[in-house]
């Protein structure tokens, strides 16, 4: 008898540190409505003395939106009003994510192949058409989706606009695959195999399989060669949420496809580690950057997380997603250095942001 009670005090025990010890589960926000759940800083045993520093460096180098999830929970969300042109913002104003949405196509293309629309082995001109490059044909078939997702298509992005699209602006650079660099045309294009594919436009397709599953505003807009989505802070910051949670929104699985998610949010190809299927990732020893060949040594973003991953778009649209701290990081405005991607405003932001979430 006493050897069995002492057995169920120890599962007992074990039971309840188990419990204690469990992962917190993560908020969802609903869907329709303004309501989402809210924490502290305080409360997580964050340092709220230096989130002054943090707010002023943001409102000055023209921040219009930034927000912080933890858990899926809000722990700061500030709007900035005056900007750089001096314009109001709030919680329901729209702004871009330039080459930030890159990621909501990324993830778009892997719900296309998980329904067997496409698959990323496949030439780019089964849904383009022989053509669609200046190539020969014997080199444009050699690229693929999956170039188009890694950047390495060969194409030349020094023509005098990398981001046009007509056959007479794809030209050859180098063999696809042997080459990162940073172009924006060919992503572009991928709006058009996924319509070929899935036989139906991609605004629509988009707005069934991602936005409104996860309860998004916004829409896509095009801005002379470039589709722009623009939505409210905070859907940038539910689409973060989608991603931290694997690509399933509570219980409503996105896409199910663990491999290609995780291939999405890892090292897609040898030659740019920091990058992977249009995200950029942290904690990877080495990275590029638009408009060079160089690789840098170090990490992305030395003061964030090793296991970031980001969508960054020009001056300073951010979705960072940790996954080891459950944190969801959205940043949108405007920026004066106007880079392509915005890693060293980043990596300037989490000096002053490790500073409180510690």
């Amino acid at each position: 008898m006493r050897s069995m009670l002492i057995l169920l005090l120890v599962l007992s025990v074990t039971c309840c540190n188990k419990e204690d010890n469990d992962e917190p589960s993560l908020y969802f926000p609903p869907a329709g409505t303004t309501e989402w759940a809210e924490s502290e800083p305080s409360a997580l045993g964050w340092n709220t003395a230096a989130l002054p520093d943090l707010l002023d460096f943001l409102e000055s180098s023209g921040t219009r939106a930034f927000i912080v999830l933890k858990d899926g929970k809000i722990v700061i969300e500030e709007y900035f009003s005056t900007g750089l042109t001096g314009l109001p913002f709030t919680a329901t104003s729209y702004w871009y994510w330039a080459s930030a949405g890159k990621t909501l196509t990324s993830l778009l293309v892997g719900i296309a192949q998980q329904q067997g629309h496409l698959d990323l082995a496949d030439k780019t001109s089964d849904y383009l058409g022989t053509g669609w490059t200046n190539l020969t044909t014997a080199r444009e078939d050699k690229i693929t989706i999956r170039h188009q997702l890694t950047m390495t298509t060969g194409l030349d992005d020094g023509v005098a606009d990398n981001h046009c699209f007509d056959p007479s602006c794809l030209i050859f650079k180098a063999d696809s695959g042997t080459r990162w660099a940073y172009h924006n045309a060919p992503y572009t294009l991928l709006d058009e195999v996924i319509s070929s594919s899935t036989g139906s436009e991609f605004d629509a397709y988009f707005n069934t399989q991602i936005r409104d599953k996860t309860g998004m505003d916004g829409l896509w807009s095009w801005v002379d060669n470039d589709h722009v989505y623009f939505s409210t802070p905070r859907s940038a910051a539910r689409f973060g949420l989608l991603v931290l949670n694997g690509g399933k929104w509570d219980k409503t699985t996105v896409i199910s496809d663990t491999e290609y998610f995780n291939q999405m949010t890892n090292t897609s190809q040898s030659i740019n580690k920091s990058y992977g299927y249009l995200w950029w990732l942290n904690g990877k020893g080495s990275y590029m950057i638009p408009q060079s060949q160089l690789v840098l040594p170090g990490d992305m973003a030395p003061s964030a997380p090793d296991d970031m991953i980001a969508a960054m778009g020009k001056n300073g649209q951010l979705i960072n997603v940790i996954p080891s701290d459950n944190i969801v990081v959205v940043r949108m405005g405007e920026n004066p250095d106007g880079y392509l991607v915005p890693s060293g405003y980043q990596e300037d932001i989490w000096e002053l942001l490790s500073e409180v979430i510690r």
